[in-house]
């Protein structure tokens, strides 16, 4: 106990200075911003803005990216009440529930009741990665090569099985990654691999023009084909406040969701859209009427938004104990700390105890200023939403050939982000999600620098995996995983379940 307060002694220390302050406000006022308006996600904002971080410190800017995902979290909860249009994927259920109560005059009490479960479930969630942090991270560090491949693989299955669309979908988009993470030079060798003799690919396809291009550009094409229809519901929000029959109906479902989202946050390729639907799912097979969910029950108000906030936040104790992102969003930021010359892994614990601390201290912070902002700004975001998005995307696009070309100075830069554009557009139309390629380029190189390690010290005895036990644990797990995702009988119900979400 003494141990975790000093933690958080330092934490508070580092994330309650000026700067970070200042960052972790931004963060989560952009969060919100983006969680408001349809079509632009967490994702995408984060990929545009990993550029600007260069200039800041490494902790400074992982609190203001870490703020931009959890603050669309509750971003995406106002769109979906007032206009029954997501603006974040993880909204997509809140939609069924909340615009039912705003059409009966309760908007305000929904809205209520989706920052404060938010609030309780981001803070249920810090207190869960500041008391598993350091545990797991002693975990990692008796990990060896073999140990950390396994875990590897276990974590991109993980991601295909959770993943959105078609297992062969995914599995292809897992080895088109990994295949790209090969580009550059060999480390082993010094010989260039697959550069097709452009010395602008010499050193690899940079992080920032996969990830604009597959999530941003790819998006907003996707956007203005298919258009959105923003008609803000006419009625008035109502009173802030819960009666006390829905402080009571709430206060359950939302501590159900905040352990349901903490729990699947972990997993590879959880995260903030798995457990709001899980949380959904549970609330209404637990109810007593199952016939009130769709038409306007608190309760599938609550559960999903405390589930897709804890879970938004339980995603990054892979990536800080291990450096293994369980989402695509975590690779990311992953991305962020190699860019700041830090390599993720359990000894950023020991050599980089503030930026440890600071980010998980920060991480409160940064819900407690949500839930003081964004009630009293709720009329500031439904006015925003009246901004046509053709207004929108030509900043957007703007800002985001800028940035990848201060990156470089790389004219090439700028071509390839826009290939990838295309691609991730691509993709999006026939059903292909491209996170899985994003975990696998970033997977990709650190695979094959364990696999070659391991392969080294057992004298190139592939044995060495199956014959660890840690490693042949993880290697069955995977196997087991990929196994049930292809039985025709949950793959049907995997299908059935994504397409209800």
């Amino acid at each position: 106990m003494t141990d975790i307060l000093a933690n958080l002694a330092i934490g508070f220390g580092e994330a309650l200075s000026l700067t970070n302050l200042a960052f972790c406000l931004i963060g989560v006022l952009v969060g919100t911003l983006v969680g408001v308006l349809p079509g632009i996600g967490p994702l995408a904002t984060v990929a545009m803005l990993l550029p600007i971080t260069f200039a800041l410190q490494p902790v400074t800017a992982l609190i203001m990216l870490s703020g931009i995902y959890y603050g669309a979290q509750y971003g995406g909860s106002t769109t979906a009440i007032l206009v029954n249009l997501p603006g974040e994927a993880s909204s997509v259920v809140t939609c069924l529930d909340g615009y039912q109560m705003a059409r009966r005059g309760r908007a305000g009490a929904a809205l209520a009741v989706a920052a404060l479960g938010s609030f309780f479930a981001g803070t249920v969630a810090t207190v869960l990665i500041v008391t598993v942090a350091e545990p797991m991270t002693e975990l990692a560090l008796r990990f060896g090569p073999a140990e950390y491949f396994s875990l590897m693989v276990f974590g991109l299955i993980g991601a295909v099985v959770l993943a959105s669309g078609s297992v062969v979908n995914a599995l292809a988009m897992i080895v088109v990654g990994l295949l790209l993470g090969l580009i550059g030079i060999d480390v082993n060798s010094g010989a260039q691999r697959y550069t097709f003799g452009i010395p602008n690919l010499s050193d690899g396809i940079s992080f920032v023009t996969i990830a604009l291009g597959l999530f941003g550009i790819g998006d907003i094409v996707l956007n203005l084909e298919r258009g959105t229809d923003r008609s803000i519901l006419a009625t008035r929000l109502g009173g802030l406040w819960l009666t006390r029959a829905e402080a009571r109906q709430a206060a359950a479902p939302v501590v159900r969701g905040t352990l349901i989202g903490s729990m699947l946050g972990v997993l590879p390729g959880g995260g903030a859209v798995l457990s709001a639907f899980a949380a959904y799912t549970a609330e209404k097979k637990l109810a007593r009427d199952p016939t009130r969910f769709g038409h306007g029950a608190i309760e599938g108000v609550a559960a999903p938004e405390a589930a897709n906030n804890a879970g938004a936040q339980t995603s990054f104790i892979p990536m800080l104990t291990l450096g293994i992102p369980s989402n695509a969003l975590m690779a990311l930021m992953i991305g962020a700390l190699i860019m700041h010359g830090i390599q993720p892994g359990p000894q950023v614990l020991s050599s980089q105890p503030t930026l440890f601390w600071g980010l998980i201290a920060s991480m409160w912070i940064g819900n407690l200023m949500l839930l003081v902002i964004n009630l009293p700004l709720i009329g500031i975001w439904v006015a925003l939403l009246k901004v046509p998005y053709r207004l929108l995307y030509t900043a957007i696009l703007v800002f985001s050939a800028i940035g990848v070309y201060s990156i470089g100075n790389s004219v090439i830069d700028v071509f390839l982000t826009a290939v990838f554009g295309l691609l991730g557009y691509f993709f999006l139309k026939v059903g292909a999600e491209p996170a899985p390629l994003l975990l696998g380029f970033v997977l990709g190189p650190m695979m094959e620098e364990n696999l070659r390690r391991a392969m080294l010290i057992s004298g190139g005895d592939p044995m060495t995996f199956v014959e660890r036990p840690i490693s042949l644990g993880l290697l069955l797990a995977a196997a087991g995983l990929l196994a049930l995702a292809l039985l025709p009988k949950l793959r049907r119900a995997r299908a059935e379940a994504f397409k209800e979400a």
